[in-house]
């Protein structure tokens, strides 16, 4: 059995930092849109440091990247989401572009790191 301590990975510190940043954005979002892109927003972004925390403790190498491919697709949820909010002009812009950019390194760091799982499987 293969176990990884999921608190010392990057990629789940980075992605409770992006928690973070989401959480604190969504705070500036119009009142309208609490049951939309707000909503939304928080849980894909609960969701990719959840999956990589979960996929930590399954059995093998191959079961940890099968729960690593749904934190990567999340990340691409939450940058969808965020480029819906550029579009309308939401919240502060900088932040935006921030967030943004931490979504762009966080998904090559997901990415990058189920790449080595597969690997050490074949």
């Amino acid at each position: 059995m293969i176990k990884h301590n999921f608190k010392k990975l990057t990629i789940w510190k980075d992605s409770m930092d992006l928690c973070d940043l989401i959480y604190n954005y969504t705070d500036s979002l119009p009142h309208k849109e609490k049951f939309n892109l707000i909503q939304q927003l928080e849980r894909c972004s609960v969701s990719v440091p959840s999956n990589i925390a979960e996929g930590s403790g399954k059995r093998t190498q191959l079961h940890f990247a099968e729960f690593i491919t749904p934190a990567l697709t999340s990340s691409y949820e939450i940058e969808t989401q965020l480029l819906i909010c550029e579009r309308r002009k939401y919240g502060d812009q900088i932040e935006l572009k921030t967030i943004l950019n931490k979504v762009e390194v966080l998904q090559k760091q997901i990415s990058n790191f189920r790449e080595t799982l597969v690997v050490k499987i074949k």
